[in-house]
């Protein structure tokens, strides 16, 4: 059998999210307490993806560089904090001129679940947007909602579906699966 999977979006969840966009790796800032809970992920066995929506490089906020960087302070910091990050999709594209990849359709959950040999009906998807949520529902993975990030805005959203748990952080969510 397979190690459990987990899929996580980014900003928001692991770290902290800004209505202006991560620019750079300066502006990327952990969630203490998610460090706490993908350290515990990673000891408990979980394989950790990261899946995330990332429409600044195409607005041209940011470089595929200053990308790169950012995704490498964030392994760093997690491994520091002695978790760990197996794998990190992202998408590009404008929402106007949205590809298969771009949240909430499904091309980076299904390359994840892929690569794993994952089954989607046992994997968890951890977001903090509606996007997040309906991309977990539409690729068939278990959505949870953390309100971190923009998730204090989604769970007033009339789109929610309402049946979808709701935890105040990440490590709540772990506390719960654990």
């Amino acid at each position: 059998m397979t190690s459990p999977l987990i899929i996580l979006d980014r900003d928001g969840v692991i770290n902290h999210d800004s209505d202006n966009y991560i620019k750079s790796e300066y502006e990327w800032i952990a969630i203490e307490s998610s460090l706490v809970a993908i350290n515990r992920l990673t000891a408990a066995g979980f394989i950790i993806a990261v899946a995330t929506n990332q429409s600044g490089i195409t607005r041209r906020l940011f470089t595929l560089d200053t990308l790169d960087k950012i995704h490498t302070k964030m392994l760093t910091t997690v491994s520091r904090a002695g978790g760990s990050i197996d794998c990190i999709e992202y998408c590009p594209d404008h929402p106007d001129s949205a590809g298969p990849d771009r949240k909430p359709a499904t091309g980076m959950v299904s390359k994840i679940l892929n690569r794993y040999s994952a089954n989607a009906h046992d994997t968890w998807f951890v977001g903090d947007t509606i996007a997040d949520m309906q991309c977990a529902t539409n690729a068939g993975c278990k959505p949870a909602l953390v309100l971190t990030g923009k998730g204090e805005r989604t769970i007033k959203s009339v789109e929610l579906d309402k049946t979808i748990p709701v935890f105040n952080d990440l490590n709540s969510f772990v506390d719960c699966i654990l």
